[in-house]
């Protein structure tokens, strides 16, 4: 990813019951904005210093729909794959298969639990890369997981209504 010039900033992680976490983010007009490039800077250092693989910016209290996928071995999930950070601006979710499988989910705004749940095992997305590059990109297994999980977020949606919607 690009690292702006100025240093990231730890951002504070909004935690399960507030708001902004259960709202539909907006879409980003301009990506090439620098405070949406500051922002994705300091979205990747939030989560690199909370050990997590992913995060979406209602998570830093910002209504806007850009995620952050990087899955790496982590104490929270030593068994990822690792990969290169990707920022993903208005990702869309064009296509899932009907094959999904069940793993544990944890979220950085939902510190007490984990929990399973079902996600399509493979899908394509389409989303602005941080040059406002449209790219379109199929993924699979665990980082498919991460991609769903976070564009759930950018629906208002955590993974706890999923795990429970699956128990019920």
């Amino acid at each position: 990813m690009n690292t702006p010039v100025t240093a990231a900033k730890i951002l504070a992680i909004a935690q399960r019951g507030e708001l902004i976490l259960s709202q539909r983010a907006q879409a980003v007009s301009n990506p090439l904005d620098p405070e949406i490039q500051t922002l994705i800077h300091d979205m990747q250092a939030t989560m690199l210093a909370a050990n997590g693989v992913g995060i979406a910016a209602p998570q830093v209290f910002q209504s806007l729909r850009i995620i952050i996928v990087a899955s790496r071995p982590n104490p929270r999930y030593p068994e990822a794959p690792l990969m290169e950070p990707i920022a993903m601006i208005n990702p869309e979710i064009i296509w899932q298969s009907t094959e999904t499988c069940l793993g544990e989910e944890g979220c950085l705004s939902v510190q007490e639990m984990r929990a399973q749940v079902a996600r399509a095992e493979r899908l394509t997305v389409r989303y602005l890369n941080e040059k406002a590059e449209s790219i379109e990109a199929e993924f699979s297994g665990f980082v498919a997981r991460i991609i769903q999980h976070e564009v759930d977020h950018l629906e208002g949606i955590l993974f706890v209504e999923r795990a429970e919607a699956a128990e019920s």
